[in-house]
């Protein structure tokens, strides 16, 4: 098997000389982070349009929100006594929710993406392939949380996850099967909406990484390696 190594074949001959991409080969710090930003970006932008559509939370079963932990055991009964409707209601409500708010995901996502440092480029680059997306939510998660969480109230309050969420709690006082349940829906499923939006992007960074069509541009190509 042929090995590359400090940019050179074994018979001397240059990797790029033999059509093997070498990514991030002799290239600055500056020039990888400008690569990783851009994939990011990319990667975000595919990601929101990915999860706005119909559907593209509740019918894709990485990334689909199911009800709280708090709620698994009230869920499960209601479900066996066959008044399970409620629960589902909700599960729909809050992934319509999610899909409704990943329309306006993209701004604070791409704003997010300046916060990666020149200075962890390389590690970044030669990391796993998805350092890029873990180094963003690390650096920027907080606060891409705290400015997307009203977003997120806003489409729970439009697709009838509050009113979903009371009927869930009006059949279980009816049938007092449970104490009746505490959580606090609006940090659940802003938390999940951003946990399937990162789960989206780190998926196109692993594309970007391994798949030379997915490099859509000069700077993907130049940093990730020529096909």
């Amino acid at each position: 098997m042929l090995v590359c190594a400090a940019g050179l074949g074994l018979a001397g001959a240059g990797c790029a000389d033999l059509g093997i991409g070498v990514a991030g080969g002799g290239l600055s710090e500056p020039t990888i982070a400008a690569g990783l930003k851009e994939a990011l970006q990319i990667g975000a932008e595919r990601s929101v349009s990915r999860a706005s559509r119909p559907g593209g939370f509740l019918d894709d079963p990485r990334v689909r929100i199911p009800v709280p932990p708090q709620l698994d055991k009230l869920a499960r009964g209601l479900r066996a006594l066959g008044v399970g409707g409620a629960v589902d209601d909700l599960e729909v409500a809050m992934n319509r929710a999610a899909e409704r708010a990943a329309r306006e995901a993209q701004g604070p996502l791409v704003d997010a993406v300046s916060a990666l440092r020149i200075a962890d480029a390389r590690a970044i680059l030669d990391g796993p392939d998805d350092a890029a997306t873990q180094y963003l939510r690390r650096a920027s998660g907080d606060a891409l949380r705290d400015r997307f969480a009203p977003v997120v109230a806003s489409a729970m309050r439009s697709t009838g996850v509050y009113r979903a969420f009371e009927e869930v709690r009006s059949r279980n006082r009816a049938l007092s099967l449970l104490a009746d349940p505490t959580v606090d829906l609006e940090r659940y499923v802003t938390d999940e909406t951003l946990d399937g939006l990162f789960a989206l992007i780190r998926d196109e960074e692993q594309r970007i990484r391994a798949n030379p069509a997915a490099r859509t541009t000069e700077l993907l190509r130049t940093v990730f390696g020529q096909p």
